[in-house]
């Protein structure tokens, strides 16, 4: 229970500290409404207006991943540039349990992106919010970006190595985009993509709340994207505690 309360205060901490950046706030208000327009625009351009709700719930995993990545890899160089980080990495708790409320946090933020691009969707464009399973879309979506979370940790063990983290962040936003199939089909990409598409959890948690817009069974897909998850959380957290001991042995932590 006191493990649990931390994840939550911290959780809860930190996405109070986003809410009070301005540049998280401009980030976060612009972009998921930019990115909503130009999905909308792309489908209805390709002839499938019937389609523009899963247009806007794909945007809006776009905005969610976004927030992940560059939440995760951004919280750890503020810590860094803070002077803070030495003192996160050395608390009687271990790694995991430390920088997981961050990235949690980060997905939470994220949230804002799907609301967004749905209001943004209906009030601008008149799109009719008709989800095939509307109870199971309010239950997955939470769910899959929660777990997203958990994929960030993974992120973050690597983002302590670097000076820049947001380097590899701006690397990994938009292949991951397309190998995820949040806007774009996974059949129309070259075969070599399937593999690295089944082993991340955006793909999954995008199948899942394009299941519960479009109908199909919606809670394979959920589940393979908490299972997934999991993995990227357990292998997160041993490749903190490996990282942790590179870098003070190294006296890396500080680099700014």
């Amino acid at each position: 229970m006191m493990t649990l309360r931390m994840l939550t205060v911290g959780a809860l901490l930190y996405a109070k500290q986003l809410s009070r950046s301005p540049f998280e706030i401009a980030i976060n208000l612009i972009v998921p409404i930019v990115q909503a327009t130009l999905a909308v625009y792309l489908f209805r351009s390709g002839g499938q207006s019937h389609r523009l709700l899963e247009a806007a719930v794909g945007a809006g995993m776009m905005g969610v991943w976004s927030s992940v990545l560059f939440g995760s890899g951004g919280a750890i160089q503020n810590q860094r540039w803070q002077g803070t980080l030495e003192m996160i990495m050395l608390a009687p708790r271990r790694p995991v349990l430390v920088l997981l409320p961050i990235t949690i946090a980060t997905a939470i933020t994220g949230t804002y992106a799907m609301l967004a691009t749905l209001i943004w969707g209906r009030l601008l464009y008149g799109i009719r919010l008709d989800f095939a399973h509307p109870v199971a879309f309010v239950v997955a979506a939470p769910l899959c970006i929660l777990s997203l979370g958990m994929f960030g940790l993974l992120l973050a063990a690597t983002f302590v190595l670097l000076r820049n983290a947001n380097a590899l962040a701006n690397t990994l936003e938009y292949p991951v985009w397309l190998v995820s199939g949040m806007l774009v089909p996974l059949t129309v990409l070259p075969a070599w993509t399937s593999p690295i598409a089944a082993v991340l959890p955006t793909t999954w948690a995008a199948r899942a709340l394009r299941e519960a817009t479009s109908g199909g069974p919606v809670w394979p897909a959920a589940g393979l994207c908490v299972a997934i998850s999991l993995v990227c959380l357990l292998l997160g957290a041993i490749a903190l505690t490996h990282v942790e001991r590179r870098a003070r042995a190294a006296a890396t932590l500080a680099l700014a």
